[in-house]
């Protein structure tokens, strides 16, 4: 503590050398701005000696923000994103060329002086004198480290940013006082690593490991002395320098760094001369940063990863948290994906739809019993030239996660769920009945959870084809998509009931948003996503355990620590019993019903097509025991056009449907991602039957909108009265809000 006279304060002596001090201070300020050294001084004593003593002791030191790490379930990267490339090494993995070229070119005495070097505020102070202005400056190495360290708060805030970095006494007698603290703090070599750390070298690269892999595609601890000398050149002026864009200019700065290495007897004039000599060889490695550069088509699934980060909890409590972590970086994010499943996606989802075309289709894989996302693909490439035909809209998923708005209307792939909740009820299989073409039902008839009917109106619901009527239990339903069939079936499940097993399934809406307790859900007029699909068919999979999807199997932060991770929640939906019948009526889709160009030949597999009203999307969802894929075909952008009399892929389809498009991309997709000599079967399990389910004329699986011509399988042109002497109103054949979904 400082003596004080009897009548208080500091004495005579101890003002005198705080007032030297400060003046000193302010000294190495002017040094550093553009303001003239004399009458100033005195200026800046006597505004700063009050509150020097005020500035906060403590030097708050940020994490250093660095590139993250994203990688597959097998440790291959996927892409690298940062706010700020960098990645922090020790001083003993940064060469001692570089070492000594920085403390060289930048602060020759910086082993001699403390946090300020005295010696060069009197040289500055007097040239800048001279000039009238500022013809040399006096920050010490430790003090530029300082002021990178506010410049790094500030991170890319531009207000900010400029506060960190204006010229004025106030901000440099702050830096100084850190600089002071630092110094005692830290001690040289620590600073010196802190520095080399924290430095812009230009092309985006923070710190000297990131600059030495984008000039010279090598670790820093191998950087020569040549190539140290330009490095250390670069820090001054990043752009002036670059010498990516003007090797001439970068030559000659570092030709100065080696001459001040000699002169400063770190190198001979021999050692010098000879790297003077010697030509710069960059071998530039370009910037890769984001999703953009994922590979295999996995920008959509690296976006997924980018987005559950910012978006759950367990990553911080608000968004904030959230974004300072994915900003900081230096994560290493182990994720879910699948190396051999992305690879089988994405070749499915460019196999029959071209990335040009005007629909598009969106493929996603998941594990049943973990709930493991293993692949994300698309037809279109993931990026932001839309001349190129990319895209950043995530199909498989939904709108908080990069997706559409709400997904789209599931057509027939609901059809399984309203079979679930009615042998969960303790309907059986053999459940039959005589259905005719079309029917019509009051919505009154169904009972909504809140035990109000569903509505008041009529709702009309029809088959694809005339001869889609007659006897049908559920197993040939299914294989049919008898949509007659699903709404009697649906009313003897109850509507709440089957809405409720949609729920515990995992089939969700977006934005919060209620399934709408609407008799036409089990014909999928409804939307969901993708992901959503495959992870309701990945329950049946899981003898009834549905399980939420996740993305992250583990993530480090760049000390080391382990970082808690969305695990996934596990949850009976349905008895082993329903599940293992589900299982063994959709294999019927597969083998003699509508998914048959589907089939996988060569173990057990089930799945179900589906198409929506104007077959404006098309499904196909299909799963074995150990993986459930979903397949989406539609128009992603514009009005959403309806498929027919369309070419996709180099091919054309009168009338496209889930058998036939979706079917075949999603047996590449299988096919693909399956181990060959892994083939688990499901439970076996004798399903009951009807005593004599009627037969069906074989139809064209497809939506329930019907087309002119005479009603036969791959007319392109629907009748204008498909029951020739009956009189049928015009409101019977068209959609409606209330009634009818896709059929097959």
């Amino acid at each position: 503590m400082a003596k004080k006279r009897s009548g208080g304060g500091l004495t005579g002596t101890q003002q005198a050398a705080k007032f030297l001090g400060v003046s000193v201070l302010a000294g190495a300020v002017l040094a550093g701005i553009a303001l003239p050294a004399a009458g100033a001084l005195g200026l800046a004593a006597k505004g700063t000696v009050e509150g020097f003593d005020e500035i906060p002791s403590n030097l708050k030191t940020p994490p250093l923000s660095q590139r993250t790490s994203i990688l597959d379930s097998e440790g291959g990267l996927i892409a690298t994103v940062y706010s700020r490339d960098r990645k922090v090494v020790p001083l003993d993995k940064i060469s001692p060329y570089m070492q000594k070229a920085i403390v060289a070119i930048e602060d020759g005495r910086f082993y001699e002086h403390g946090a300020i070097d005295l010696k060069g505020v009197l040289r500055a102070i007097n040239r800048n004198a001279q000039s009238g202005g500022v013809s040399q400056g006096a920050s010490t190495l430790t003090q530029q480290y300082v002021k990178n360290v506010f410049v790094e708060e500030a991170g890319d805030d531009p207000e900010k940013v400029a506060q960190a970095t204006q010229q004025t006494i106030g901000r440099k007698v702050r830096e100084l006082k850190f600089a002071i603290q630092v110094e005692e703090e830290l001690g040289k070599k620590k600073i010196l690593e802190n520095y080399l750390n924290i430095t812009f070298f230009g092309q985006q690269a923070y710190g000297i490991e990131a600059a030495s892999q984008r000039y010279f595609s090598k670790h820093a601890a191998d950087l020569t002395l040549g190539e140290s000398a330009m490095m250390a050149g670069l820090v001054q002026s990043p752009s002036r320098y670059d010498p990516v864009n003007d090797l001439q200019e970068a030559t000659k700065r570092r030709n100065v760094v080696l001459q001040r290495m000699a002169d400063v007897k770190d190198i001979s004039q021999a050692e010098a001369d000879k790297a003077k000599a010697t030509p710069l060889k960059l071998k530039v490695k370009t910037p890769r940063n984001g999703c953009i550069t994922a590979v295999d088509g996995s920008g959509f699934f690296c976006d997924y990863v980018r987005k559950t980060i910012l978006s759950d909890p367990v990553f911080g409590k608000t968004a904030e948290e959230r974004q300072k972590l994915w900003n900081l970086g230096g994560l290493t994010i182990k994720t879910t994906l699948s190396p051999k499943a992305q690879a089988a996606a994405n070749e499915a989802a460019v196999a029959k739809v071209n990335k040009d075309d005007g629909v598009a289709t969106a493929v996603v894989q998941v594990q049943p019993g973990t709930g493991k996302i293993l692949s994300m693909g698309q037809s279109r490439p993931y990026g932001l030239d839309q001349k190129q035909h990319q895209t950043t809209l995530n199909l498989a998923v939904g709108s908080k996660m990069g997706g559409t708005t709400y997904g789209f209307p599931v057509g027939s792939t609901f059809k399984p769920i309203t079979a679930a909740a009615a042998l969960e009820k303790g309907l059986s299989p053999a459940q039959s009945f005589d259905t005719p073409t079309k029917i019509t039902m009051a919505e009154s008839d169904f009972t909504r959870c809140d035990g109000r009917p569903a509505g008041n109106l009529d709702w009309p619901v029809q088959n694809e084809l005339p001869s889609e009527k007659g006897l049908y239990d559920m197993t040939s339903a299914l294989g049919k998509s008898i949509n007659t069939y699903f709404a009697k079936l649906e009313q003897m499940a109850g509507l709440c009931e089957t809405l409720t097993m949609a729920k515990k399934v995992g089939y969700e809406r977006e934005l919060g948003k209620p399934i709408k307790q609407s008799p036409s859900a089990t014909l999928g007029s409804l939307e969901s996503t993708p992901l959503d699909m495959a992870s309701v068919y990945a329950t049946f999979a899981n003898r009834g355990i549905y399980c939420t999807p996740v993305v992250i199997e583990s993530v480090r932060a760049a000390n080391g620590d382990k970082l808690n991770v969305p695990d996934t929640k596990c949850t009976r939906a349905m008895s082993e019993r329903t599940a293992d019948t589900i299982n063994q009526m959709l294999k019927g889709v597969i083998e003699d019903g509508t998914g048959t160009r589907a089939g996988l030949s060569d173990r057990d597999n089930a799945g179900k097509t589906g198409t929506t009203e104007g077959r404006k999307d098309a499904w196909f969802v299909g799963y074995t025991p150990n993986l459930s894929t979903a397949v989406w075909v539609g128009d992603d952008v514009g009005k959403r056009d309806e498929m027919y009399d369309i070419t996709i892929g180099g091919e054309y389809y009168d009338k496209v449907c889930g058998g036939c498009l979706p079917g075949p991309i999603w047996k590449i997709a299988m096919t693909g991602a399956l181990d060959a000599s892994q083939t688990p079967g499901f439970a076996a399990i004798s399903v009951p039957r009807a005593e004599k389910p009627k037969a069906p004329e074989e139809g064209n699986e497809g939506a329930n909108k019907p087309r002119k011509g005479d009603g036969k399988p791959g007319d392109t042109k629907p009748p204008t009265n498909p029951f020739p002497g009956i009189t049928i109103p015009p409101d019977m054949l068209r959609d409606s809000n209330k009634g009818r979904g896709g059929n097959h």
